[in-house]
């Protein structure tokens, strides 16, 4: 299955990121437990929790580098994601508020549009974050979207975590698929 656009994302964190237990006072900064609320920089009077996550991701740091074993060479672009300190960013299109912004690297509807791009498969990690929110907003831009279910990974792949994920993903109209029965040789295009 040869893709007419290859696109990678990944988080591109400053070390004060918003979303870093680090970045908050104890007692309420533990990583996978605690929250903390943002602002919409678009929209002040609009506030979100997000969850506090350890340290990743950070610009300038081997963490913020995609994995040796994709040829980067393979790629036809790179979203760089997360990069405003007060932004959070789990979609490879918007911010958690849906905005489109500086926190991002480039505009990918825009550049998906621009490439003639109908349909978007979304891979990686997190399944219950990253890849639930790029496919919701790339459903949104008035995509084709198709999550590879056994190309994702989450950080809770239980019922309240990546089950949860495929609900809201179906009721979208988001088609969860697996490379079962498929040829390996067509997707080592990386």
């Amino acid at each position: 299955m040869p893709f007419a656009l290859k696109v990678a994302s990944k988080d591109f964190h400053p070390p004060n990121h918003v979303s870093f237990d680090i970045s908050h006072p104890p007692p309420d900064n533990k990583a996978f437990e605690s929250v903390t609320a943002v602002k919409n920089l678009q929209r002040p009077s609009e506030t979100m929790n997000i969850p506090l996550w350890p340290t990743h991701c950070v610009q300038g740091t081997i963490g913020a580098d995609i994995i040796p074993e994709i040829d980067v060479a393979k790629l036809d672009e790179i979203v760089e994601k997360g990069k405003n300190q007060q932004v959070e960013m789990f979609s490879a299109f918007a911010d958690t508020f849906g905005n489109k912004s500086d926190a991002a690297s480039l505009d990918l509807s825009a550049l998906l549009q621009a490439s003639g791009i109908e349909d978007v498969y979304v891979t990686g990690l997190a399944g219950d974050f990253c890849v639930r929110r790029t496919a919701i907003d790339a459903r949104k831009e008035g995509f084709g979207v198709y999550v590879i279910e056994d190309a994702i990974k989450s950080i809770n792949s239980g019922e309240s975590g990546w089950g949860a994920a495929k609900v809201d993903l179906s009721q979208l109209g988001i088609q969860i698929i697996t490379l079962a029965g498929v040829n390996p040789r067509e997707f080592q295009f990386l």
